[in-house]
């Protein structure tokens, strides 16, 4: 198989280079030149935002491309146009972002999509971003030859948006940790390499012109497949068990102005419809089609390992807000629930 990415020298396209060339396949990343690609890999050099910047594109063909961007759309139009005559098939990284809100829980890929998307967009917001992407390759390769891969919450190593390293890290650290309940509270999120795994075996029957899939997959794993119970443990077992796990309830974590997701990264309150929108999605037709995820636990100690590994300090994309929270705001919302307890016990 012979494989385009455009981009993969960080997290989802690395970790898509890495079981490319794990299966043996013939592989070229075409990327700006700041992170060095994998070993094996013929390297090709380009900005898709500048003028010409597809210049190392204008020959070569290939069975796959596979496609992470999430700005201006016009930019995948541009790259798609342009590899339409050239490759069999085109796989967009887009995202579940594009389902319009609120998503209710048990959505499928038939759910309602955002409006307001084109194809020859520049960059908008997210959601909006991701549908011109999709629109973008459809227009250029056609259902039959278009696969949109929507992804959920990402999760695993060379992660660039501090999610999961940011609770490896103050697990790390050590002490008293704010951990938002409840424990049992299902979250649905994808390894990276899960993610690429299910990519290749999806677009292998492109060669030699046999069909690989096509149309748009929901890929995160099943509801429940991990919770925030077994994802914090399994952050305080790796990094050394110096970590107390504190379980608070979420109307006092809301109570004192912190904000889900973002620094409480991945927990969102249960019974909402954000919880509904990123963790309770009916990912049955990815399940049926070959999807594997592997144990939580796996995921965060290999994360823990790479993080080691780089010296501690996770890589951060510069179009992304960091995330986590604050140790002072941490430290007084523990003492808080602590003197709540205390008055309980005493009354």
């Amino acid at each position: 198989m012979r494989l385009l990415v455009l981009g993969g020298t960080e997290f989802v396209g690395r970790a898509v280079v890495e079981a490319a060339l794990g299966r043996g396949w013939d592989v070229t990343v075409f990327h700006r030149g700041r992170h060095a690609p994998p070993a094996g890999v013929r390297s090709l050099h380009g900005d898709r935002t500048a003028p010409g910047g597809l210049a190392a594109l204008a020959e070569g063909e290939w069975d796959v491309v596979v496609d992470t961007w999430s700005a201006a759309p016009l930019v995948v139009r541009d790259a798609a146009r342009l590899l339409k005559d050239r490759v069999r098939q085109y796989v967009y990284v887009s995202s579940r972002s594009v389902y319009a809100w609120p998503q209710p829980a048990g959505q499928d890929e038939n759910g309602r999509l955002v409006e307001g998307a084109s194809a020859d967009a520049g960059q908008t917001d997210y959601a909006r971003d991701k549908r011109g992407g999709e629109l973008a390759v459809l227009d250029a390769f056609g259902e039959e030859r278009s696969l949109l891969v929507r992804a959920g919450l990402i999760l695993g190593p060379y992660e660039n948006i501090g999610r999961l390293p940011w609770w490896l890290t103050r697990a790390a650290r050590g002490g008293p940790v704010l951990a938002p309940g409840p424990r049992e509270l299902p979250l649905q999120y994808i390894d990276v390499r899960d993610l690429a795994e299910w990519i290749l075996g999806a677009t292998e029957g492109a060669k030699d012109g046999a069909g690989g899939a096509s149309g748009a997959y929901d890929l995160v794993s099943p509801s429940g497949h991990a919770t925030t119970g077994t994802l914090l443990d399994a952050c305080a077992r790796v990094t050394g068990g110096r970590a107390e796990l504190r379980w608070t309830e979420p109307d006092l974590i809301l109570a004192a102005g912190i904000e889900p997701w973002t620094q409480l990264p991945v927990w969102v309150p249960p019974d909402s419809e954000l919880h509904d929108m990123l963790h309770r999605a009916d990912v049955s037709k990815a399940v049926r089609s070959g999807l594997r995820c592997r144990p939580v636990s796996e995921t965060v100690a290999d994360t823990w390992s790479w993080l080691q590994d780089i010296g501690g300090t996770a890589p951060q994309r510069p179009d992304r807000p960091a995330v986590g929270l604050d140790p002072a705001v941490e430290e007084k919302v523990l003492g808080d629930v602590k003197e709540r307890e205390e008055r309980a016990l005493g009354d």
